[in-house]
């Protein structure tokens, strides 16, 4: 299973894959998956309905930025999509239109446009920060699946109006000992890694996720296969520090204020 760092290298497994006589993961649809549901949770902890709300997808045009925004798509009422390339965001905007897309969506190639939405997936490859705190609306939710965080710390600092947390992070079943310390708590892994472990629970030696395509079909596979071994969306983070329902009840009151 290849993941964080080692997934986005070269061609996203293809090659590793062809070089090796066992299957082969990025674990990307596994992180799509949590990454919407986590983002969704968020929500209801606000008291936000996705129906009626807004979101961006900053990273729109990556392979795990093009499920996202096709899974969002589906669920809000409209969705800014945001990347570095405008002919690139054209294409993706096209592909959900012609996909039955529900949302209205927008593109940007200016981070200010998440402004406009409440909700905000961010999974960019850039290597310092992009979203700070004059780039968001009071009540806004950011689930960030960087890595590096594409959040700024100056946020969690200045904005007590919005929640921030952090995507990708789930509890593994049982009680598993890695035996390396990836920051976290004993049983909790990164989606991608979680991805690699479920399918071995399964049974299913393939090569599940390779390359920068990947299907929603898969995304919503992998998911049925987590839930089934007992996987789940770990608790709330921001930073890597646990969110307690004390911190998040003052991000709401702090929103409805403003």
């Amino acid at each position: 299973g290849l993941g964080a760092y080692t997934s986005v290298v070269g061609d996203a497994g293809v090659t590793i894959g062809k070089s090796l006589t066992i299957p082969v993961t990025t674990g990307d649809s596994y992180t799509i998956a949590v990454a919407v549901r986590a983002l969704e949770n968020a929500a209801k902890e606000l008291n936000i309905s996705l129906a009626d709300s807004t979101a961006a997808v900053v990273g729109a045009t990556g392979a795990i930025g093009r499920v996202c925004a096709g899974l969002l798509a589906d669920k809000v009422s409209e969705l800014y999509l945001i990347g570095k390339k405008d002919h690139s965001l054209t294409e993706v905007a096209n592909q959900l239109r012609n996909a039955g897309a529900k949302a209205r969506l927008h593109t940007s190639t200016e981070i200010i446009a998440i402004k406009n939405a409440r909700l905000i997936l961010t999974m960019t490859s850039d290597q310092k920060a992009i979203i700070f705190p004059e780039h968001l609306q009071p009540g806004a939710v950011v689930c960030d699946i960087a890595m590096p965080h594409d959040v700024s710390s100056r946020v969690l600092e200045e904005r007590d109006d919005v929640l921030v947390i952090d995507g990708g992070i789930v509890d593994v079943p049982g009680t598993a000992d890695f035996n390396f310390d990836f920051g976290y708590p004993p049983g909790k892994a990164f989606a991608c890694m979680a991805e690699t472990i479920a399918l071995t629970l399964d049974g299913r030696f393939e090569s599940f996720t390779l390359g920068k395509d990947i299907s929603r079909a898969r995304v919503e596979e992998i998911d049925k296969i987590t839930v089934k071994h007992g996987f789940s969306i770990s608790s709330f983070r921001s930073f890597g520090k646990i969110l307690s329902p004390e911190q998040i009840d003052r991000v709401r009151l702090r929103a409805q204020a403003a």
